[in-house]
C-alpha cells in the first residue's frame, strides 16, 4: 500500500510565550501558506498575505 501524502506541511514554528505558538503551514496541492496562532485554549487560522494583499504561495 502506498504512503498517503500529507495535504499540509509545517514550514515555520515559533513559541510566543508559555503556551502560545505561531506556525505557518503550506498546502502541498495549492502552495498557499496559512498562519496558525494558538494561545491557551483558543486558536485561529488565516491565509498568510503578502504586502500586495494576495495570498503567499510557495511551490
Amino acid at each position: 500500500m502506498a504512503k498517503k501524502e500529507k495535504r499540509f506541511e509545517k514550514v515555520h514554528s515559533e513559541a510566543s510565550g508559555f503556551s502560545d505558538a505561531i506556525e505557518i503551514f503550506r498546502d502541498t496541492q495549492t502552495g498557499v501558506c496559512y498562519l496558525w496562532r494558538a494561545g491557551g485554549f483558543a486558536g485561529g487560522l488565516t491565509p498568510l498575505l503578502g504586502s500586495d494583499g494576495k495570498p503567499v504561495i510557495q511551490h
